[in-house]
């Protein structure tokens, strides 16, 4: 494919045709190549008929071996006679006995097949893998006539049910009746025949009364032996020895009928109960008859109701199958029991294959565009909202869903996933020959099972196998457990041979190895110009090699190129001219890695140099972040014209004289330039001779001190034209006087431009910096190129000559160390006794130690410093900023190292009482290990999320480009000396910014800057001295651009000093310039003194990360207060630990009444209204006040002023501090 002939590319899904239309056969065997012959075999994954001949127009059986016939397919063996780099581009496929899911749309996040059906990746991941079924089709023909089936049923099974239990109270009436009937016949038997059994008690009574009666009739008038007794009632009738008269026959009468009357009594209440009783049981009867014919009906409508709800629930549950529907195993039996016919469920891939087919995307798009636009839920419209995304890609770039479920699997071709022969006979392959070859088999082994008709469970089985071995050959690192060989290392899929720093495209697209390049250690060329470089001259020969012999044949050194190499290889002479002549206008390109942002890459003119070390001017180090401990570099030569000039015009070193990210000098002298020009620039008081001499010009001084008549640090007078005054600001012309200075001074003005002349301070690192800033400002790119040289020279020169050293005699340890100590250690006892004694919590204890002894190792450090000679060596190497950390490493060597953290980032209470100059104790020495391993553990992780940290700014702005001039728009930003913006000065904020509004001088009316005026040092120093203090200037914020940015709102390129430039890359500087810092950043969230902080307060590079990202509560929040007031600080009443936090608040405010004509006031001056008083009235009408307060009376207004109180309670969590 030629890549003149695209025009665009786009990628997109691959149809099962489509995967076929690539193919050139089937792979149908794992094997890869017999190990006897070391031939591919047919049909496996390097077979010679599917991706082509081996060897060059040679087919398999060598029948044919020759390039005439080109395109003959072998009819013996089936290869096509051609080029064997075929192999490197035929592709095959193997036919899946069963679909499988693209990992990269099921298991990556967001998960599109998940998306586009609205199911969780969970529930996806449980039914791809065979752990539940999902019903993929419901017949609704099916499920009608099931429902009215189902409804028939249950009308049928109540009919029954209720005749049978019909039946049954039936049958109990008919027995109640049958016992009620029976009970009035026995009760009607013994009324009838009542009187017969009356008469039947009463009958022997009244025989034995007869009898008794008769006899006593034949006796009358005789007496009795014995006495008479009527044995009924055992009462006697005629005593013994008593004569029978009438009287006695009387009594027997008498008593007779006293018996029967009682019997006949007896009787009838017998009988009257005999008859109650039966009517009890009939009674009975009835409510036993009614009870069980109760329960009956209960029975009947319970069962009614089991019956009802067990039909609903059939009913329901057949209503509710519907696709999407996730089943386990047990339920989907079930129910596949009960209405197999309606629905279809399957497990697998081939399930969302069914569904996905039958998929009608534009229906879809058409729900969700309705769910949008009409949802109230939030969440709702926001996964419609993605949902409709994936569904409207799908039917935009016509591919279609099913697609993400393969049936065909492409196979890569064999040269892309290479075996070869090892030394020993063994074999080395790409993994990707082993992952295929899982597939193989366990795709052949799927085939056969179904062919033998295996039961569910193992082709269940063997499917979820197949779905996995594809998983890991399409990205093994996704899957749950990577798939490895013989339990070592991961298998690298073919994602993983695409991914991330390794993958194809950053090692192999994107990031290429260089020809013409070479790498060597750089050491310090302190006598190279700015834009030059020392390049060893054997490696300058090796890079310029091609130019070399192209120049020697030029000549007619050598005949041709065979010629000119032989010439080169002989070492001539000649050969190191040529070479002179062919760098002399080619530069080249130097880097150091890591190229943290655009510096790290600068160009230089090479000079011919003996050795095998690269020499770097020692300017450039900063921007390389290069020091001479053993870097290393990389040189790369431009080659073409047009690259030569790109590297001459744009990355030359003394092109790139400020630093993109705050248009600061980057090309600042450091360690000895600094020193030498300290050293020269500073007064001390000693003697030296020839203090006080009048000098008329710089060149006069020099000579004086060639003539060794003065020395460095004399004073003297000296006549100047300056352009600065006696305070050092800039005069707005020059000015000729007398002023006193030093002869180092002159010497090093003698090299600054007459533009910034006459520099008189103490030139420290930072002043040289500024200094060469000022040199940028008013003579330009060239002349600052040329000054930064001269002052790099006459730096090293006077660093030399200061005779600056250093030993262990310098250091000298303060006297009053010892007296210091002995004061903390005191305050320290008193804080200990105040815990023992309870007054203090551990806390409090452990904050007031920390803060004693941090006090204490800045006392011992003052010291140090006091007692330091202030003109020493030690002194000037530390105050000119030669060295990093000024002080504080002299106040550890000569002082106190003071607290320690441990790793946990905690302060160990116990300080380090010794220095350096000392030496430490055992304990002291274990303590200090903690920060030296910490120090390099944070090292090497923060290199690596800094760098992280710069892909993904990059990524997000790359696109910001400068794409116009002006958007035109009339917005801006307000930049307010008011406002605190990091501590940055408005002069700071406001430098490399475009004017948004006219801004005139409040006094004179004059305009001090138009709009669209680039704001540069000189017009700021304009503004703020006209007192202007808020300026409208534009900003990218407020650009009107839809794509990138425009020039006028972007403002200055920094790194150029100028109006930035159409086409620039802005947002990849910006992301560069925040990347490139990032690595001197603290790493980790650290406390600031562990138990001495409380909690946590995130710094470096995660604050800066949580910052990009956005995040909605960050780490350590703090809590602020919403009113300005009085706080005060109480206990909670909830917590113990708890504090809370009230802010009051209170200010007079006045509401102002305007009184109408014809109202009368009824309000007195200097009195006091409530609220809802009158404060005028006219007739019934009244105006009342609206707050309680103190009146004040201004003619026909009236003015309430009150106080408003405000407070508001916040609740302090424990952590904070």
């Amino acid at each position: 494919m030629e890549t003149k002939s695209l025009v665009a590319l786009r990628i997109s899904l691959a149809s099962p045709d489509t995967i076929r239309s690539w193919s050139y056969g089937e792979v149908l065997k794992p094997e890869t190549i017999n190990y006897r012959r070391l031939r591919p075999e047919k049909d496996g994954l390097f077979c010679e008929a599917i991706f082509g001949p081996t060897r060059d127009y040679q087919c398999y059986c060598g029948k044919y071996k020759n390039p005439r016939y080109k395109g003959i397919v072998c009819d013996k063996c089936g290869v096509e006679v051609t080029r064997a780099s075929v192999r490197r581009e035929r592709m095959g496929h193997i036919e899946l006995a069963t679909p499988v899911a693209h990992i990269w749309y099921t298991r990556r996040v967001p998960s599109y097949l998940g998306l586009l059906l609205d199911i969780s990746r969970r529930n996806l991941d449980r039914v791809l893998y065979f752990a539940q079924y999902i019903v993929t089709y419901v017949d609704e023909d099916a499920r009608n006539k099931a429902l009215k089936r189902l409804e028939d049923e249950i009308s049928v099974s109540e009919r029954e049910q209720a005749a049978e239990i019909n039946a049954r109270i039936l049958e109990v009436k008919q027995a109640r009746d049958r016992k009620i009937a029976e009970l009035n016949q026995r009760r009607q038997d013994m009324e009838a025949r009542r009187d017969e059994l009356i008469a039947q008690r009463l009958e022997p009574v009244i025989q034995e009364g007869q009898s008794l009666e008769r006899q006593l009739q034949d006796k009358i008038g005789s007496a009795t032996r014995n006495a008479v007794v009527f044995s009924a009632t055992n009462t006697e009738i005629v005593a013994a020895g008593e004569t029978i008269t009438a009287q006695h026959i009387g009594r027997v009468q008498r008593v007779v009928k006293e018996r029967l009357d009682e019997l006949e009594n007896e009787f009838r209440d017998q009988f009257q109960r005999d008859l109650e009783q039966i009517k009890m049981q009939i009674e009975e009867v009835r409510a036993q008859a009614e009870m069980e014919m109760e329960a009956l009906r209960n029975q009947l409508e319970d069962q009614s109701n089991v019956s009802q709800n067990a039909n609903s629930r059939l009913r329901d549950e057949l209503q509710e199958l519907r696709p999407f529907t996730f089943l386990t195993e047990n339920r989907y039996r079930e129910l596949k029991s009960r209405w197999g016919q309606v629905f279809r469920a399957d497990m697998g891939a081939e399930a969302f294959y069914d569904v996905l087919r039958r998929l009608d995307l534009d229906k879809l798009s058409e729900e969700l565009w309705h769910e949008v636009r009409t949802s109230k839920s939030k969440q709702k419209r926001k996964k419609a909202t993605t949902r409709l995304k994936v569904v409207e890609a799908f039917r935009r770039s016509g591919n279609r869903p099913e697609w993400m479920i393969l049936t065909v699997l492409p196979v890569i071709p064999p040269d892309l996933r290479p075996m070869v022969q090892l030394d020993g006979g063994r074999f080395a392959t790409s993994d990707l020959n082993d992952l295929y070859r899982r597939v193989i088999n366990r795709n052949n082994r799927l085939k056969r099972l179904l062919e033998l008709g295996a039961p569910d469970v193992i082709v269940r089985n063997e499917k979820r196998m197949l779905q996995e071995a594809v998983d890991s050959l399409i990205d093994n690192s996704q899957r749950g457990k990577a798939l490895s060989r013989r339990g070592r290392r991961e298998l690298k899929s073919l994602s993983d041979m695409l991914k991330g720093k390794k993958g194809r495209f950053r090692r192999n697209l994107l990031g290429k190895r260089v020809d013409y390049s070479g790498r060597s250690v750089i050491v310090v060329g302190p006598t190279l110009k700015l834009y030059q470089c020392g390049l060893p001259k054997t490696m300058a020969l090796e890079l310029f090699r091609p130019f070399v012999i192209a120049r020697l044949v030029a000549h007619g050194y050598a005949a041709n190129v065979k010629g000119a190499r032989r010439f080169i290889e002989r070492n001539r002479p000649e050969v190191w001219e040529v070479l002179e002549e062919v760098i002399k206008d080619r530069p080249v390109l130097l880097n150091r890695a890591p190229t943290l942002h655009r510096l790290g890459i600068q160009a230089f003119e090479p000079i011919l140099i003996e050795g095998s070390a690269i020499q770097l001017h020692p300017l450039v180090t900063t921007a390389f972040n290069a020091d001479f401990d053993g870097d290393q570099m990389a040189v790369h030569v431009p080659l073409s014209e047009k690259a030569v000039r790109e590297a001459r015009e744009l990355m030359l070193s003394s092109r790139n004289l400020l630093k993109p990210a705050d248009g600061e000098p980057i090309i600042s002298p450091s360690k000895d330039m600094v020193l030498g020009v300290y050293y020269l620039t500073m007064i001390d008081d000693k003697e030296h001779p020839g203090n006080g001499r009048y000098f008329a010009d710089l060149d006069e001084v020099e000579l004086a001190y060639q003539l060794e008549q003065v020395d460095v640090h004399t004073r003297i007078k000296l006549m100047v034209e300056t352009w600065y005054d006696e305070q050092n600001n800039r005069l707005a012309e020059p000015r000729r006087m007398l002023i006193e200075t030093t002869v180092g001074r002159a010497l090093f003005n003698r090299i600054l431009p007459d533009r910034v002349r006459f520099v008189n301070e103490t030139l420290d690192k930072g002043g040289v910096k500024d200094l060469i800033a000022d040199v940028y400002e008013f003579c330009g790119e060239e002349v600052t190129t040329d000054v930064a040289d001269l002052i790099k020279d006459i730096g090293f020169e006077y660093a030399m000559r200061s005779g600056a050293t250093i030993s262990v005699d310098d250091i000298t340890m303060p006297e009053d160390k010892k007296e210091i100590l002995e004061r903390a250690q005191q305050k320290i006892e008193n804080v200990q006794r105040s815990y023992r004694r309870g007054l203090l919590t551990e806390q409090e204890r452990n904050e007031r130690e920390i803060e004693i002894w941090q006090q204490t190792t800045k006392e011992v450090a003052d010291a140090v410093r006091r007692a330091m000679n202030p003109t020493g060596n030690l002194a000037t190497m530390a105050n000119s900023g030669a060295t990093k950390g000024g002080f504080g490493p002299i106040s550890q060597l000569a002082g106190m190292r003071g607290l320690m953290a441990d790793p946990a980032g905690r302060i160990i209470r116990l300080p380090i009482q010794s220095n350096f100059r000392e030496g430490l104790t055992a304990l002291e020495y274990f303590i200090s290990t903690h920060g030296a391993r910490k120090g390099l553990a944070d090292t090497a992780l923060r290199t690596a999320d800094a760098g992280y940290l710069t892909r993904r700014l990059v990524d997000v702005a790359q696109d910001m480009i400068v794409n116009e001039l002006d958007c035109g728009t009339q917005e801006g930003i307000w930049i307010r000396k008011s406002d605190d913006v990091a501590g940055q000065p408005m002069s700071a904020r406001l430098y490399g910014r475009t004017v948004a509004q006219r801004v005139i001088d409040p006094l004179t009316g004059e305009v001090l800057a138009e709009r669209d005026d680039l704001l540069d040092h000189d017009r700021i120093r304009r503004l703020l001295q006209a007192g202007i203090d808020e300026v409208k200037v534009r900003s990218p914020l407020t650009c009107e651009l839809i794509h990138g940015v425009c020039a006028k709102c972007y403002g200055m390129d920094l790194g150029r000093g100028k109006m930035v430039e159409l086409g620039a890359a802005v947002g990849i500087v910006a992301a560069q310039s925040i990347g490139e810092p990032g690595t001197q950043l603290t790493l980790r969230t650290f406390h600031t003194g562990g138990v001495a902080a409380g909690g946590d307060i995130t710094t470096g590079l995660p604050r800066v990360e949580e910052l990009f990202e956005a995040r909605r509560t960050p780490k350590g929040e703090a809590v602020i207060t919403r009113i300005s007031g009085v706080a005060k600080i109480i206990q909670s009443d909830r917590y113990s630990d708890q504090r809370v936090v009230r802010v009051e608040h209170s200010e007079l405010v006045s509401d102002e009444y305007e009184i109408p004509e014809g109202w009368d006031i009824v309000v007195k001056d200097e009195g006091t209204v409530s609220l809802s008083d009158p404060i005028a009235v006219q007739g019934e009408a009244s105006i009342t006040a609206q707050h309680t307060g103190r009146v004040r009376i201004e003619g026909r207004k009236v003015i309430v002023t009150y106080e408003q109180r405000e407070s508001e309670e916040y609740e302090i969590p424990s952590t904070s501090r």
